[in-house]
């Protein structure tokens, strides 16, 4: 049997097309620079960033030889009135990725990338990379909250073939550690995994502490679909957490800094992934909001770190 290595993809948040929060570079320029820069994935980004006619968008990953790794998108999943508008917002982009599915790696299928819609929720967002249990979920939330999940999950499923990772995101309500155990006992494990964000778990621990990810990593690795890398400078978020920053005004900081600057153990991350025949794909994002740094020179940085681990485990 063939071992399926782990493969690397970028996402357009690497190139300041970030979750609502503006627009960055045009897409053409976007994926002519993240074949540049050493990837052969991507995700689609926010809806209309990539082209919405499935012929175009079809022709610009063939044309750059790319795979299509999945979709985010995120609903207001605490309040059930929010459901029905955010499962048509997501069966939209999953009929997106349902058209391409067949491109690329053939081991591969795009994921939805579901998550809650942060930064809707003030005290969520204001306080991310310090939630206390006190801004948590109530009994009545959680129950709206997976349900939620779980609905538009399976619409996916029944509709498109496609399967639904849930994101773990700073600034929503599935942030902490506490948060994404108390998500995954409440979900069905076979409908709804998790793509596991190293910089995401980290910031939304509350401290720095490499050895978070990593134990974060073993204790959900079964539900685990799909992989973010995304390092954490502690500096920053230190600072975050002490001048109270919101969590917009982390990521402009820099809290999520190039691959190797930050505190995350990329190596022994890799290590045991590899340990754990995780087959798939690893998407790097390094969010920084539109017009921030040099994305095309912070994406090739950011690959030859990873080339550098040298793990046996990683495929170009």
């Amino acid at each position: 049997m063939t071992e399926q290595k782990i493969r690397f993809g970028n996402a357009p948040c690497s190139w300041g097309t970030i979750e609502g929060f503006g627009e960055g570079v045009p897409a053409v320029q976007m994926l002519d620079e993240l074949v540049q820069a050493g990837y052969s994935g991507t995700e689609l980004g926010d809806y209309g960033y990539l082209p919405t006619d499935l012929a175009e968008l079809r022709t610009a990953l063939t044309s750059r030889h790319l795979t299509m790794l999945g979709a985010y998108e995120g609903v207001y999943l605490r309040d059930p009135a929010a459901h029905a508008e955010g499962e048509a917002r997501v069966l939209r982009v999953a009929g997106q990725l349902a058209a391409v599915a067949d491109l690329g790696d053939p081991n591969w299928k795009p994921l939805v990338v579901l998550a809650d819609e942060h930064s809707r929720d003030a005290a969520r967002s204001e306080n991310a990379g310090r939630i206390t249990p006190d801004l948590a979920l109530d009994e009545e939330g959680w129950t709206h909250f997976a349900q939620g999940a779980e609905r538009i999950a399976k619409a996916v499923l029944e509709q498109t073939g496609l399967r639904t990772v849930f994101h773990h995101h700073c600034g929503g309500y599935v942030e902490t550690p506490a948060e994404i155990a108390e998500f995954l006992a409440r979900t069905d494990p076979d409908l709804i995994g998790l793509v596991f964000d190293t910089g995401h778990a980290l910031y939304g621990s509350g401290g720095s502490d490499p050895a978070t990810v990593l134990e974060l990593l073993n204790n959900h690795r079964e539900r685990i679909w799909y992989v973010h890398f995304k390092d954490m400078s502690a500096e920053v978020a230190a600072r975050a957490r002490q001048t109270g920053t919101a969590y917009k005004d982390a990521v402009g900081a820099g809290v999520f800094c190039k691959l190797g600057q930050g505190v995350v153990p990329f190596g022994p991350v890799l290590n045991a992934l590899h340990t754990s025949s995780y087959q798939g794909w690893v998407t790097v994002e390094q969010d920084v909001l539109p017009g921030m740094g040099e994305p095309l020179m912070s994406a090739t940085a950011n690959r030859e770190y990873l080339r550098s681990l040298e793990a046996p485990s990683v495929s170009e």
